[in-house]
Parts: structure tokens; C-alpha cells; sequence
């Protein structure tokens, strides 16, 4: 006969009957003591002479006993008569209390392992739900979760961190299909760009060494462009399943960081430059923030016009950071421009980039729980206003920069 498994719920009704029988076998050794005890006193004399009396040993109650009241000589056989039938009466009263003690104790110990197996099945019915869930999961239908009710015990927390763990999940593996996306279709471009210069040179035998080399230049280009392509794509990639690792950030100093990082290539440009930062904290990854940051002032440099203007101001509350960006250039089309954050979507064909600054902008905004609103000012430009949940730091005012001409 083969023995049931040892399962959780098999464990707790075996716990809850092993404790009852004990605590049971406890509380009724107490009770036979007792017992014992108040039999061992006088307080059964009464009883022991009621059954001599029925056997007719002794008078009937309150008869008196050769002219005077019953009472016993010690040595008599009365006596010893007695003390055998208060002996015999102790016994049988104990013998049965016995009985009934262990039988009471067998009952209640049966039901107490049924209850047992029925409140272990209730408590565990979260757990087998969590179960199935797990095993219906797969890499197709990540977006399922447990979603468990009930009151906020251990359980449910556990369904909220396998929810959590299906979420980051479902992040990692769309994050991976839009890279292998992105990537197979960016990569088209520029591999047939190589595949064409090389075929043109294999076919010409005579190829000089100066349309070899113009062709090794080609090639080396291209090359370069699908290695920014590829870092680009990663950072998309890490941005949208970013996770963890949060800590205090301040977008003021970071958005100082880059305004001073970028702010000759403002000059080569004859942008403007004008910076109104005021601490803004908020949790997050450093480097991703700064990322963000700067693919936004990047944006806006190389999207400008000669002689135009860059602004970026933070501002930040305990309860949220505001992060914006605006620079000036052409008229934007305002329903072209709330697409702008889509992937390889570029305005200019012609001008080098591949259209992911605002893609990684978007999904680093979105990992860190917060939202971005892309906006087209009449008078042309365009203007990026990002809210991020504050870290609970508030610090003293900045004074605001005058206006900086770069």
C-alpha cells in the first residue's frame, strides 16, 4: 500500500491532531488526578455507607446502632468491612472515569484531526491557486496574474510578489522581442549597405587601391552606424526592463551635469542655452535618469535651429519631481508630434540619428512610474514635460541661471 504524500496540508492535520492528543491526554490526567484525590478524602464515606447499607451490613440511615448512633470501633470488623467497600467503590469509580476519559479523548481526537484537514484545506486553497497559476504561465501569456483577495496575510503577499516577479517578466521578454525587432529591421539597412560595396568590389578585378580603400571607408562607416544602432537598442532595451536598484536622485544635478557636457556642442550649433534648476528629487537609476536627460538636450540641440534656444528646468515637492525641456525649430505638426516617442520615428530623414531619444526617454519614464507629455508650441519646437514620483527630499532653493549664450 503506497502512503500519501507528505503535503502541506498532510502536515498541519497531523500537527493539529498530535497537539490535541497531547494537550487532550494533559488536561484529562489532570482531571483524573482530581478525581483521585477527592475520592481519597472523606467526602465518599457517604456513599461507601449507602452500599453497605443496601447490602444490609450496615442500618438505614440515621437508625441508631445497639441504642446509639452508628459509628465504627477501629479494629472492628465493621471496620474492616468498610474500608474494603470504599476501596471497591474507588476502584470502580476511577475504572470508569478511565473509560470514559479515553474514549472521550479517542472521539474528540478524530474530529479534531477532520477539522484539522478541513481549516489546513481552507487555508491552503490560495496556495493551490498560486500553484495552477504558476504552472498556466508560460512565455505566451505572461500578462496573467494571480490577482489573490482576501485579508493581507502572508499568502497574499506572496501572490503579490509572484505577481510582481510575472510583471518584470513580461518587461524582460517584450523588452527582448522589441530588440530582436528593432534590431533585425534597423540592421537590414546598413548590411546591404556593406554587402553591395563589397560585391562591387569583388566584381571588378581591377579594382584600384584607391576604390578599395573608398571601399573600406564605406564599409568602416556602416560599421560604425550599426555599433551606435546596437547601443542605442541596448539602452532602449534596459530602459523598458528597468527594475530595482532605486535610490535618492536629484534631476537638477544631473540636468547640470549634462547641460555642461553638451553645452559646446550647443555652441557649435549657436543655441542658447538657459537652465532653471531647482532640486528635484526622486528614486530611480542614476545613470538611466541621466541617460534620459541627456538624449533630451541632445534632441533638442541637434532638432534646433541656428540661433535658437534651449531651456531646461526641474522643479521638485515631496510628492512629485517635474522635468522640462523645451527648444526651439521648426512647426511641428501637434498630433505628429505626440508619436514622436515611437521607435525609429524621425522627422528628418536626412539628418543623422535613428529616431530612439525619445523611445529611451519614454521607457525610462515609464520604468520609474512616471509620465511624459511631448507637446508642439505654436511658434515651433517642441516641448517635453516629464512628472516622476518625488523621493521625499526637499531641499533649499536654487537660484535660477540667467540666460547663457553658448
Amino acid at each position: 500500500m503506497r502512503l500519501p504524500a507528505p503535503t502541506i496540508r498532510l502536515r498541519m492535520t497531523a500537527l493539529y491532531g498530535v497537539v490535541f492528543l497531547i494537550t487532550g491526554a494533559v488536561l484529562l490526567t489532570l482531571g483524573y488526578l482530581l478525581v483521585r484525590h477527592n475520592l481519597d478524602t472523606g467526602a465518599n464515606v457517604r456513599a461507601v455507607r449507602q452500599q453497605l447499607q443496601k447490602l444490609g451490613i450496615l442500618p438505614s440511615a440515621g437508625a441508631p446502632f445497639f441504642g446509639r448512633p452508628f459509628q465504627f470501633r477501629p479494629g472492628s470488623p465493621e471496620a474492616g468491612i468498610f474500608a474494603v467497600a470504599r476501596a471497591q467503590v474507588r476502584a470502580n469509580a476511577l475504572h470508569r472515569l478511565l473509560i470514559e476519559y479515553l474514549a472521550a479523548l479517542g472521539l474528540m481526537t478524530a474530529v479534531s484531526v477532520v477539522a484539522g484537514w478541513l481549516l489546513a484545506g481552507r487555508a491552503l486553497a490560495p496556495l493551490r491557486h498560486i500553484t495552477a497559476t504558476a504552472r498556466r504561465v508560460s512565455g505566451e501569456n505572461l500578462g496573467e496574474r494571480i490577482a489573490l483577495s482576501g485579508p493581507a496575510d502572508e499568502l497574499r503577499e506572496l501572490a503579490d510578489t509572484f505577481d510582481g516577479m510575472l510583471a518584470r517578466l513580461d518587461n524582460a521578454f517584450q523588452s527582448q522581442r522589441h530588440f530582436v525587432a528593432n534590431a533585425s529591421h534597423e540592421l537590414r539597412t546598413p548590411l546591404a549597405i556593406m554587402r553591395t560595396e563589397v560585391d562591387v568590389a569583388l566584381a571588378d578585378p581591377d579594382a584600384s587601391r584607391k576604390e578599395l580603400r573608398e571601399m573600406g571607408e564605406a564599409v568602416r562607416e556602416t560599421i560604425d552606424r550599426c555599433e551606435r544602432l546596437l547601443e542605442s537598442l541596448l539602452m532602449l532595451a534596459r530602459s523598458e526592463a528597468a527594475a530595482g536598484g532605486e535610490e535618492p536622485v536629484d534631476l537638477a544635478s544631473l540636468a547640470a551635469d549634462c547641460i555642461t557636457d553638451l553645452r559646446a556642442r550647443a555652441g557649435q550649433m549657436h543655441v542658447h542655452v538657459r537652465d532653471d534648476l531647482e532640486p528635484a528629487w526622486t528614486l530611480g537609476d542614476p545613470s538611466l535618469l541621466e541617460r534620459m536627460i541627456a538624449n533630451l538636450i541632445d534632441n533638442g540641440i541637434r532638432h534646433n535651429e541656428r540661433g535658437g534656444f534651449l531651456l531646461v528646468r526641474t522643479r521638485g515637492s515631496a510628492g512629485g519631481t517635474e522635468l522640462t525641456v523645451a527648444n526651439g525649430g521648426p512647426v511641428i505638426d501637434p498630433a505628429l508630434a505626440q508619436e514622436l516617442t515611437e521607435p525609429f520615428l524621425r522627422l528628418d530623414r536626412g539628418r543623422d540619428g535613428f529616431g530612439l531619444g525619445l523611445s529611451i526617454v519614454r521607457s525610462v519614464v515609464q520604468a520609474h512610474g512616471g509620465r511624459i507629455a511631448v507637446s508642439a508650441p505654436d511658434q515651433g519646437g517642441l516641448e517635453v514635460n516629464i512628472d516622476l514620483p518625488g523621493a521625499g527630499v526637499i531641499a533649499p532653493k536654487r537660484t535660477p541661471r540667467a540666460l547663457t549664450k553658448s
